[in-house]
């Protein structure tokens, strides 16, 4: 089957190299060149430079493609604003949207396809840095800020750069199952088959948006001591601050309240020790600071939208 990966000026290089080399070990696995065949289409003709620097050669243009898409992709590019007025490439995608069997996007290739009104009606996911103003310009989008990726019908949206290769190995495990996408993830090395509602930031990664170092402090001391008393009142009295500053400047450094970060803090400890033992949920709860083993369950669930036996079929190493 032909995948089509849209490219223009300044296009994030591993937006298309990431998903196009999902498709090719596939294709490997099955033993089949033909499986997926990728395309780069570009919004004009001959060498295209992207955003680090790098050329690619596109294979064919808007203009001069011919021939069936299976499925369509439309890369990212740090100048993305640039596309959303090309009222020829709307045209173009708007017409290839409904004879495709899917599309989608990667990273910030989601603004073209809402330029496009391809978005109106449909839960999306972007890189989380331009999430909001996705949904500001479009708020006929319903953006999903913090996905990794988000499959609603035939449109397939991820978050940026990596999360492509998440993507895409989501369409090869809808075409020829979970084993043969496991197969594709082992042989990339990649660190983990992500499902598609798990969050795109670790507690690790939240705990470097603070500026304020007393809040870092108390990240830092959360993450490294998941099993303390980590209540509101704790943590606000190692910050030297009353309970009602505290919440409202940590809320306002990191986007988060302290109990959503500490929740996802214990969760993303209890995931990791997840996929490398097979330890009972009572022992994975006491490890990462849960006393009730039900409440650590609701938890596990409710952040990873998956359950903890679930999660484990699919990702345990």
């Amino acid at each position: 089957m032909r995948i089509a990966i849209l490219a223009f000026p300044r296009f994030q290089l591993l937006d298309i190299a990431g998903p196009a080399d999902v498709f090719a070990e596939a294709s490997h696995q099955l033993g089949n060149p033909r499986a997926y065949q990728v395309q780069v289409i570009g919004t004009k003709a001959g060498v295209l430079k992207s955003s680090g620097g790098l050329k690619l050669a596109v294979d064919a243009t808007v203009e001069t493609h011919r021939g069936a898409i299976d499925t369509l992709l439309v890369a990212g590019s740090p100048r993305i604003e640039d596309m959303e007025s090309d009222t020829q490439l709307q045209d173009w995608l708007r017409r290839q949207a409904g004879a495709v069997r899917r599309y989608g996007s990667v990273c910030s290739g989601a603004f073209v396809l809402a330029a496009s009104g391809l978005l109106d009606g449909k839960r999306v996911a972007t890189h989380w840095n331009v999430a909001t103003g996705l949904a500001a310009a479009y708020p006929r989008a319903r953006v999903e800020a913090d996905a990794i990726y988000v499959k609603d019908g035939n449109l397939f949206t991820s978050a940026g750069v990596t999360a492509g290769m998440d993507l895409a190995l989501a369409m090869v495990e809808e075409d020829h199952g979970r084993e043969l996408a496991l197969r594709v993830a082992r042989q990339l090395v990649m660190f983990l088959k992500r499902p598609g509602g798990q969050s795109q930031f670790s507690a690790h990664l939240a705990a470097q948006t603070s500026e304020r170092s007393a809040m870092r402090e108390v990240q830092d001391h959360v993450l490294a001591n998941l099993k303390d008393d980590l209540s509101v009142p704790a943590l606000a009295a190692r910050a030297g601050m009353s309970e009602r500053s505290f919440a409202r400047i940590f809320r306002s450094e990191t986007g988060t309240t302290p109990a959503e970060f500490v929740e996802n803090a214990r969760i993303d400890a209890a995931r990791r020790l997840a996929e490398e033992s097979d330890a009972p949920a009572k022992r994975l709860a006491d490890a990462v600071g849960y006393a009730n083993v039900d409440g650590f369950r609701r938890a596990f669930s409710r952040r990873l939208g998956v359950s903890l036996v679930e999660y484990r079929r699919r990702f345990a190493t």
